[in-house]
């Protein structure tokens, strides 16, 4: 059980990163640091798109308009935050460990 509970949050902690990579890149190729022509960037920016924009959605269909801003990554950044603390915290307790 202690396997499965690692794999979740070594996926969480992947997922953390990903999200961070996002938004790094995204800050990156709007102030033309990053070449967004460049193939490799482009790859690399879909697939992480892929990954993260799914969770990313819900969370900004319910956050208010800010200008520019979007706080979206850090409420997601708070989420998985909390679901790595869960799994380290609570679940081994509820399911016996």
């Amino acid at each position: 059980m202690y396997a499965v509970l690692n794999l979740i949050d070594t996926v969480l902690w992947l997922y953390w990163w990903a999200i961070i990579l996002v938004a790094l890149m995204s800050w990156l190729i709007s102030f033309n640091v990053v070449n967004f022509h460049n193939q490799i960037v482009r790859s690399v920016w879909n697939g992480l798109n892929a990954i993260v924009e799914p969770a990313l959605q819900p969370i900004r269909r319910f956050l208010p308009n800010m200008g520019g801003l979007d706080i979206s990554p850090v409420i997601l950044l708070l989420i998985v935050g909390f679901l790595r603390d869960f799994v380290h915290r609570d679940l081994p307790r509820l399911v016996g460990l």
